[in-house]
């Protein structure tokens, strides 16, 4: 059996477009991407899912707390679920908030960083997991998360290109999720059910020609 990590926020945890702050509910697990992913690829895989909401790159965030640092807590995450064959990252979003004050260009530095640790991670014997870095589509500045993200949305356009560019240095799978899906209009960062659906798909066909 493949196992495969999905390291993420609260896409990746399958939160739905949110109305106001305490408008808190997730997709269930067949309806997110990850479960998609899931069903697609069949009972020779196994879908592990690591969706932090608020999760940024490197950032300890003043306001949600230090844990929503996704790089402090990727390697024990990765000798937790070890062994793995293939490490899927779904981050950046959060780093578009303004209270980080950091461009497309850092995001991508930033995820580059995250790639590192996770070949740098001992593998204990087994073979080092391949690694798919996902980049979201672009944001809006819609609904109670529009003041949050002020100024995100100009920034996210530059992030699939930056991405792209630090991905093929470092060697490793890319894909573009704004190829296949967008956020939901009610809050500018979430997906409804049918993107989760359409990028499930798409990371399924990815993953199954990575893991050939």
């Amino acid at each position: 059996m493949k196992r495969i990590l999905c390291y993420g926020d609260s896409n990746t945890h399958g939160t739905k477009p949110m109305h106001h702050e305490n408008d808190v509910a997730r997709f269930a697990f067949l309806e997110r991407w990850p479960g998609v992913v899931a069903s697609e690829l069949g009972a020779d895989y196994q879908i592990i899912e690591e969706g932090l909401p608020g999760r940024t790159t490197v950032h300890d965030d003043p306001i949600e707390g230090h844990h929503k640092n996704g790089k402090s807590y990727l390697l024990p995450c990765l000798e937790s679920h070890w062994p793995l064959d293939a490490v899927v990252i779904a981050l950046g979003v959060n780093d578009l908030k303004t209270r980080f004050n950091v461009g497309p260009a850092e995001i991508a530095a930033s995820i580059g960083g995250l790639i590192d640790v996770v070949r740098q991670a001992p593998s204990f014997g087994h073979a080092a997991p391949k690694i798919l870095v996902l980049a979201a589509p672009s944001i809006l500045e819609a609904g109670w998360l529009g003041e949050m993200f002020a100024g995100g949305a100009e920034k996210s356009k530059g992030l699939a290109p930056h991405l792209s560019s630090v991905v093929q240095s470092h060697g490793v799978a890319f894909f573009d999720l704004g190829s296949v899906a967008h956020v939901s209009p009610i809050d500018g960062i979430h997906f409804d059910a049918t993107n989760h659906r359409v990028m499930g798909h798409a990371i399924a066909l990815q993953l199954k020609a990575l893991l050939a």
